[in-house]
């Protein structure tokens, strides 16, 4: 198979950047997309030219590091995949692939397709845990869990942070990253002691770390590898409602 690429290519984040064109010919069909841009690498490190720049780690579509946009999609055409997990033989042979990075003033671009995610990391600082010292780990029954509930939090804790939400979000809006984190623990009756000042905490983040706000496009759910959905964003909505009612944003210190 041949394919032609465009791709961003940006040297580093204080630095302009634009679309370089690659034909990358005799691309078997079984490989995967990063297995592609890994045989490009060869070939551009052979003609000493610069590697291009790419996150990835397990590839097994398990750790959420790799991600950017493949024809203005995240991770790509294929839906609930991410692009570790998406092979050559989805595409047709002659196609054009436009690749670029997640854009959002939140994912600063440090070169090439790789951007900066730890923005994702303030927001869980901010109250994505249970402080709570409970010593070693009690029974399993010891605590009740409803298994619808325990069905929905699990849902929610499939969230890998991959980003892919964030980069097909017309506002750059974080909304179901946090929605994710703050329901897997506010479905669960562990996570209700500090339920409240979660939302509000994590909530606070998103929006002091530069991401947009929701308008409910639905673009998040879409490309969301793992599938999770807007109710999640309806629950944390609700939370949020309610904890602005009866509580203020307490530092984290005092909690």
């Amino acid at each position: 198979m041949n394919f032609t690429l465009r791709i961003w290519r940006q040297a580093a984040s204080d630095t302009r950047g634009g679309f370089v064109t690659y034909a990358v010919e005799g691309v078997s069909p079984d490989i995967s997309f990063l297995e592609m841009l890994d045989l490009l690498n060869d070939r551009l490190v052979l003609r000493g030219e610069d590697a291009i720049a790419f996150d990835h780690d397990c590839r097994e579509g398990i750790c959420g590091s790799c991600g950017f946009m493949v024809n203005g999609t995240a991770h790509g055409p294929l839906r609930r995949t991410t692009v570790c997990q998406s092979y050559m033989r989805h595409f047709r042979d002659g196609d054009t692939l436009v690749i670029e990075p997640f854009r959002s003033k939140a994912f600063p671009v440090i070169k090439d397709l790789v951007v900066d995610r730890s923005s994702f990391d303030g927001i869980m600082q901010a109250g994505g845990y249970i402080s709570v010292r409970t010593g070693s780990a009690p029974e399993a029954h010891s605590i009740l869990v409803p298994k619808l509930a325990a069905d929905r939090a699990m849902d929610a804790a499939a969230c890998i942070g991959c980003g892919a939400c964030v980069g097909a979000c017309p506002n750059a809006s974080a909304m179901l990253f946090t929605a994710a984190k703050v329901s897997h623990l506010a479905l669960l009756p562990q996570g209700q002691p500090e339920r409240r000042q979660r939302v509000l905490r994590m909530v606070a983040a998103m929006e002091k770390l530069g991401f947009g706000a929701c308008s409910n496009h639905g673009e998040c759910e879409a490309v969301c590898p793992k599938g999770i959905g807007l109710e999640f964003i309806a629950l944390l909505n609700r939370d949020y409602v309610r904890a602005g009612v009866t509580e203020r944003v307490r530092p984290i210190e005092s909690v």
